[in-house]
């Protein structure tokens, strides 16, 4: 494929902005790109595809989600409102995981996929529950990411809060899928190991896992302060050093949240090399607190930025993120653009390429993976590399995403999806999530 008439946003180490740019593709990579005429003349066998003058830059990329919460939207928890987040987790999230069939884990996960599509983010780290639903639910998450052409590194929550046996069933989805992975690869799909949180894994538990995987894994840590207090009453640890006891800390580790982490748990997961993933429209809304985000960059963390869930808008996190910390603490210098763009563009594509690393993500460069969008911004201020920041903070919307390409495949073309039928996946998620309510009702009486 070869695209005409784009204005280049390359990312990178050094990041370019390239009016009257063509960019030529083939399979699922970046081959060249320059002024036309500078470029080979394309062969009988090559599509033309013309960005009409709009910004061509790499798709976003989602460090941290969960396409099973698709459901909860209009949810209703019956009685009062929960007054905290373990109450949000025991009224809420525990007892709609448990309300999930496979049809409706492959449904939540279409309706989040074709979300992803329409605004504009490529690749996605997920994490997975459904305890009534696990054996095969990573295949079936799998085959839903393969419809929707995205890429995506999948994990099952494995917890002791459903008993022994779903425990072990959830130990076993995650290796039995890595397993499959590495004997028949997909490239765009990738596995680790997913744990729930240190305050639902005994040490006999932490132990299989680690006992069972030889990778990284995927936990979230101290998104509340009850889940370091139950750290310290069975361990005498905080979260993070009762994690590194067990050897579940690494670079392939991501350790989501970390809202309530001391300075001396900041610095071992700089010292194990574990990522730290940031969701602050989640932490807004379960009113958990905001992250030290800055001070953990400045300790050498590698902070990258997910959405817990929430739309796969990506833009949209950047914006919370950007003013959150603002408010947090009272400060306009917190959180700057380039904070933004550390953790949203550098961070998440070096997390990304831990688990597809066969090309770059997250730049235009010759040789990286062609995951593109196409953004209709018309920017009514001069726009450079300096200030390309606050632009998509300040004027960009993932609405203007109007093509989105992934692997080298278009899958979005002038905002009409090419793979996925969205009429078909959101009457269907409709019928299904009725019934999904209906059982979380019961369950909750």
């Amino acid at each position: 494929m070869l695209i005409t008439n784009a204005t280049l946003v390359t990312w990178g180490p050094t990041p370019q902005i390239l009016p009257n740019q063509a960019l030529r593709l083939a399979g699922d990579r970046i081959v060249e790109f320059g002024p036309l005429a500078a470029l080979a003349a394309p062969d009988l066998d090559e599509e033309v595809l013309d960005a009409r003058g709009q910004f061509v830059m790499p798709g976003n990329i989602c460090a941290h989600t969960h396409f099973y919460g698709a459901f909860a939207r209009g949810l209703a928890i019956p009685g009062d409102p929960p007054k905290d987040f373990p109450e949000i987790l025991a009224r809420l999230w525990w007892q709609l995981d448990r309300s999930l069939t496979l049809d409706d884990v492959r449904s939540s996960a279409l309706v989040c996929l074709a979300d992803a599509v329409k605004h504009g983010t490529t690749t996605l780290i997920d994490h997975h529950a459904s305890p009534n639903a696990i054996d095969g639910s990573l295949d079936v998450i799998a085959a839903a990411v393969q419809a929707a052409g995205l890429r995506a590194c999948l994990c099952y929550e494995v917890t002791d809060r459903d008993g022994p046996e779903r425990m072990r069933a959830g130990l076993r989805e995650n290796v039995r899928f890595a397993e499959r992975l590495a004997a028949q690869p997909i490239p765009e799909l990738a596995a680790t190991f997913g744990l729930h949180a240190g305050l639902t894994l005994s040490d006999a538990t932490l132990d299989a896992c680690r006992a069972a995987y030889a990778g990284g894994f995927h936990v979230h840590v101290a998104e509340h302060e009850a889940d370091e207090e139950d750290s310290l009453r069975k361990s005498g640890l905080r979260a993070v050093a009762r994690l590194e006891r067990h050897g579940l800390l690494g670079p392939q580790t991501i350790a989501a949240h970390c809202v309530h982490i001391d300075p001396a748990e900041a610095e071992r997961l700089a010292a194990t090399g574990a990522w730290v993933t940031h969701q602050p429209r989640s932490n807004m809304n379960n009113a958990v607190g905001a992250a030290d985000v800055e001070g953990l960059l400045a300790r050498g963390v590698r902070v990258a930025l997910g959405n817990d869930g929430f739309s796969n808008a990506m833009w949209d996190e950047w914006k919370a993120a950007y003013l959150y910390h603002k408010a947090a603490h009272r400060d306009p210098r917190r959180a700057g653009g380039g904070v933004i763009v550390q953790m949203a563009v550098t961070n998440n594509a070096a997390l990304a390429g831990l688990f597809f690393p066969q090309a770059p993500l997250g730049v235009l460069a010759p040789g990286a993976f062609a995951d593109l969008i196409f953004v209709d911004y018309h920017p009514t201020t001069p726009l450079t590399v300096g200030n390309l920041p606050w632009h998509l903070l300040f004027g960009a919307e993932s609405s203007m995403v109007t093509t989105t390409i992934c692997a080298g495949r278009v899958l979005m073309r002038d905002r009409r999806l090419l793979f996925l039928d969205e009429a078909e996946i959101t009457a269907r998620s409709r019928e299904l999530a009725a019934g999904v309510w209906q059982r979380f009702a019961q369950a909750s009486a």
